[in-house]
C-alpha cells in the first residue's frame, strides 16, 4: 500500500496501522489525497456492521452502526466539534479568546451538549435510512472526507505548528483538486448522491464563511468539526428526503 494511504488510514481511523517512525512531511501532505478513499473504506465497514446486526431490529442496528462509527474513527472529529462549539460560544466573538479555548483539552457543557445532539441526530437518521436507503452509510463518510480536504485547500491555516499546519503547508494542491472532483462525481453516482453533494457543499461553505469571519482561517479542531457537521447534515437530509 502507498505510504500516504497508510498515513491517512492511521490518522483518520483506529484500524491497526502502525508506521515505524515519523513519515516525511511530503508524504503527510499527500495523505490528504487519500481521505475520500478512507471515507469509502469506512462506508464499507459500516455497511458490514449494518448487515451483521440487521437481525436485531432497526433501533439496535442503528445503535451498533453508530457505535462502530465512533470506535472506528476514535471519536477524533467529535472531539474537534466539541472544542469548536465550546470556543465559539465562550469566545464571545473574540478571535484570540476563541483560539485559546479551543486549545484547552477540557470539554465544557456546550461541547458535551453538541456531542449529544450530534449523536442523537445521527442515530435518528440511521433509524430512518437503514431499512430503505443504506447508501447513506457510504455517502456520509465520503462527504465528510471531501469537505475536510476542501477546507484545507481553500482556507488559510491560522495556528502554527502541529499536524494541521504540516498538512496545509505540504498539500499537493493541483492533485487535490482532481481528487475532490472525482469524489464529487463518485457521490453523484450513488443513490441520493446529488442531495448529499448539495448538502455537503452548503454546510462546507457556511462553516468556511463563519471561520473566516471569526478566526480568519481554519484549525485542526474546526476542520474536524466540519467533517462531523457534513456527515450529520447528509444523514439528516437523506432521511428527510425519504419522507
Amino acid at each position: 500500500m502507498p505510504l500516504p494511504l497508510l498515513i491517512a488510514v492511521q490518522f483518520l481511523t483506529r484500524l491497526p496501522i502502525r508506521l515505524p517512525g515519523l513519515p516525511p512531511a511530503e508524504a503527510v501532505g499527500r495523505s490528504v489525497l487519500w481521505y475520500p478513499a478512507v471515507g469509502l473504506l469506512l462506508g464499507a465497514l459500516l455497511s458490514l456492521i449494518a448487515w451483521l446486526s440487521a437481525a436485531g431490529g432497526v433501533f439496535l442496528q442503528a445503535a451498533l452502526v453508530l457505535a462502530g462509527w465512533v470506535i472506528l474513527t476514535g471519536g477524533l472529529h467529535l472531539d474537534g466539534l466539541a472544542d469548536m462549539v465550546d470556543a465559539w460560544i465562550g469566545g464571545f466573538g473574540d478571535r484570540e479568546r476563541t483560539l485559546a479555548i479551543m486549545k484547552d483539552p477540557a470539554c465544557g457543557p456546550m461541547g458535551v451538549l453538541a456531542l449529544l445532539l450530534t449523536l442523537l441526530l445521527k442515530w435518528s437518521a440511521l433509524v430512518v435510512l437503514l431499512p430503505h436507503a443504506p447508501a447513506g452509510l457510504w455517502l456520509a463518510p465520503l462527504a465528510g472526507r471531501l469537505a475536510l480536504p476542501w477546507l484545507l485547500l481553500t482556507t488559510p491555516y491560522v495556528r502554527p505548528g502541529g499536524l494541521g499546519d504540516l498538512l496545509s503547508r505540504h498539500l499537493p494542491r493541483t492533485a487535490l483538486k482532481g481528487v475532490l472532483l472525482l469524489g464529487a462525481i463518485g457521490m453523484v453516482l450513488l443513490p441520493q448522491g446529488v442531495t448529499a453533494l448539495l448538502v455537503t457543499a452548503m454546510v462546507a461553505l457556511l462553516v468556511r464563511r463563519a471561520l473566516r469571519q471569526r478566526l480568519g482561517g481554519t484549525t485542526g479542531d474546526t476542520a474536524g468539526a466540519l467533517l462531523e457537521l457534513a456527515e450529520s447534515g447528509v444523514l439528516v437530509a437523506l432521511a428527510l428526503s425519504l419522507g
